[in-house]
C-alpha cells in the first residue's frame, strides 16, 4: 500500500509536470522520422525526462488513475524486421542490453550475423542491478541500455517503471499473435519457468504423494510433520513469497482445497491482533502462511542440494523440495531418483515471465525492437533467438515453438498466469507476516 500510495504521489508530480511543458499524452503515436514514428534518440536536456518513442500506456496510467494492461499495439508494432533494420543503421548502431540470464550474451553473434552492421552489446547482471542501472540512467538522462531483460513477479516493475518513464512497451503484432493474451497482460515474454515440489521416485513408486499444497505441511495421528520440508527461505525470494501472497488472494480456491482433501471445513487458528496493519479474518491464504511458517523447515540456498536432498530420503523419512523446474536436469545427468509434483490443489505454482523492454529515451529504439522480435523468435519462429533459452524448466510461450526439452507442456502442469496487481497490493504486507511468524 505504501508502495502504490508513493506511486500516486510521483504520479501527480509527473502529471503537473507534464501540463506545464505542453506535453501530449494523447494517444497519437509519435511518427518517426523516414517512416512515420519518432526515432526516440532525443535525448533529454536534464534528468528524468527521457523521450518516449511511443505515447502507449502501460502499468500506472498517470491520467486516469488506473493500472492498464497489455497488449498494446502501436506503429512499431506492425513494422518487419527489413524496415526495423534499415532505421536501425541510421541511429546509433550499438544496441545494449542488459540482462539477468548469461544466456543473453549468446545471442551477440548470430544477431550481428543476421543483422550486419549493428553491435550487440550485453550486461550479464543481477535482477536488481538491472532495474537500478536503468532507473539511475533515467533520473540523471545519461541512457546506455536500450533494452531490458528481467522478470516481475511482484508487481514492482509493472507499477513503478513504466509509469515513471524507465521502460516503455514493445508489443510486435504478428508475434503477439501467437502469445495467449493472457501471459502479455504485464510485459512482452520471453519465457515462463515455474518452481515444482520434488519427491524421491524410488521412496513412492507409484507416483507423487502429494495433490494439494495443504498435504505438504501435513501431520500424522502423533502430531508429527509428515515430510521433512527443504526450500529457500521464502521471506527472502520474491517469486516464492509471492506465490504465498496469491494464496491469500485466491483464499476461496485454498479453503475449497482443504475442503476436498480432508472432507471437512478449515479450522482457522491464526492471530493476527499483532500486525499494524489489516489482515483479514479467516482467509485460508492466510492460514496456510501461519501454518507453513510453524513447519520444520531446512533453508537450502543452492537448488542442486535441495533436491539432493529429496534424492537421499527414503519412504520411512520423506522429503519434499521446492526448487526451480530446472533442477529435474539432475535426473539424467546425476542419476537422482526425483521428479515433479504436478497439477496441485488449488494451483502448482505461478508462471514466471522474463520478459523484454525497451529503454524509453534509449539511442536505438528502432534496433532495440528488432532485436526484441529476433530473441523471441522473429516473424516465423525461426530468427534462431530462442535457441539459447531453450532448456528444462524454461517454457517460450509461441504456439508455434516446437518444445523438444521439456518431459510435459506447460498447460499439463496446472501452473497459473500472476495476477500482478493484486499481488503488488499485498506483497510488502505478506513479507512481514511470513517474517514474524517464522521468529515466533
Amino acid at each position: 500500500m505504501k508502495k502504490k500510495l508513493f506511486a500516486l504521489l510521483m504520479a501527480l508530480v509527473m502529471v503537473l509536470s507534464l501540463a506545464a511543458c505542453g506535453g501530449d499524452k494523447g494517444g497519437d503515436t509519435q511518427a518517426p522520422a523516414d517512416s512515420g514514428t519518432s526515432t526516440g534518440t532525443e535525448q533529454p536536456s536534464d534528468g528524468g525526462d527521457a523521450a518516449p518513442t511511443t505515447d502507449l500506456k502501460l502499468g500506472y496510467d498517470m491520467d486516469t488513475g488506473e493500472n492498464v494492461y497489455g497488449p498494446y499495439y502501436d506503429e512499431w508494432s506492425d513494422m518487419t524486421d527489413e524496415e526495423l533494420y534499415e532505421l536501425a543503421l541510421k541511429e546509433d548502431t550499438t544496441i545494449n542490453v542488459y540482462a539477468t540470464s548469461s544466456k543473453m550474451l549468446k545471442e551477440e553473434e548470430p544477431f550481428e550475423e543476421a543483422f550486419p552492421g549493428l553491435d550487440l552489446v550485453v550486461s550479464d547482471l543481477d535482477s536488481d542491478e538491472v532495474l537500478s542501472k536503468a532507473r539511475m540512467e533515467n533520473e540523471t538522462g545519461n541512457i546506455t541500455a536500450d533494452v531490458l531483460q528481467t522478470k516481475d513477479v511482484n508487481g514492482e516493475v509493472f507499477h513503478e517503471y513504466y509509469d515513471k518513464g524507465v521502460i516503455e512497451p514493445f508489443y510486435p503484432r504478428d508475434i503477439c499473435a501467437h502469445i495467449p493474451e493472457e501471459n502479455l497482460k504485464y510485459s512482452y515474454p520471453l519465457y515462463s519457468s515455474q518452481a515444482f515440489w520434488y519427491y524421491n521416485t524410488e521412496a513412492f513408486p507409484d507416483g507423487q504423494p502429494i495433490n494439494s499444497w495443504w498435504e505438504i505441511i501435513e501431520k500424522d495421528d502423533a502430531g508429527n510433520q509428515k515430510f521433512a520440508l527443504y526450500t529457500k527461505e521464502i521471506g527472502q525470494e520474491t517469486a516464492y513469497l509471492s506465490l504465498f501472497a496469491s494464496f491469500i488472494i485466491n483464499a476461496d480456491e485454498m479453503a475449497q482445497s482443504y475442503k476436498d482433501t480432508y472432507g471437512k471445513d478449515l479450522e482457522y487458528t491464526y492471530d493476527a491482533s499483532s500486525f499494524a496493519f489489516e489482515v483479514p479474518e479467516n482467509n485460508a491464504g492466510v492460514e496456510y502462511l501461519w501454518r507453513f511458517t510453524q513447519a520444520k523447515m531446512t533453508f537450502i540456498g543452492d537448488g542442486d542440494e535441495l533436491v539432493l536432498a529429496v534424492h537421499n530420503s527414503t519412504k520411512d523419512q520423506p522429503a519434499l523440495a521446492l526448487a526451480s523446474a530446472g533442477k529435474i536436469e539432475n535426473r539424467e545427468e546425476s542419476g537422482y531418483n526425483i521428479d515433479w509434483c504436478i497439477n496441485l490443489s488449488p494451483y502448482t505454482a505461478l508462471l514466471n515471465t522474463e520478459a523484454m523492454m525497451v529503454v524509453q529515451g534509449c539511442n536505438s529504439p528502432a534496433g532495440a525492437r528488432l532485436f526484441i522480435r529476433f530473441v523471441t523468435g522473429g516473424a516465423d519462429c525461426q530468427s534462431g533467438g530462442l535457441k539459447p533459452f531453450t532448456k528444462v524448466g524454461n517454457w517460450p510461450l509461441r504456439d508455434d515453438f516446437v518444445d523438444e526439452k521439456n518431459p510435459a507442456k506447460l498447460n499439463e502442469l496446472g501452473a497459473r498466469a500472476n495476477d500482478l496487481v493484486s499481488i503488488y497490493e499485498i506483497y510488502p504486507d505478506v513479507q512481514d507476516m511470513w517474517m514474524y511468524w517464522l521468529n515466533q
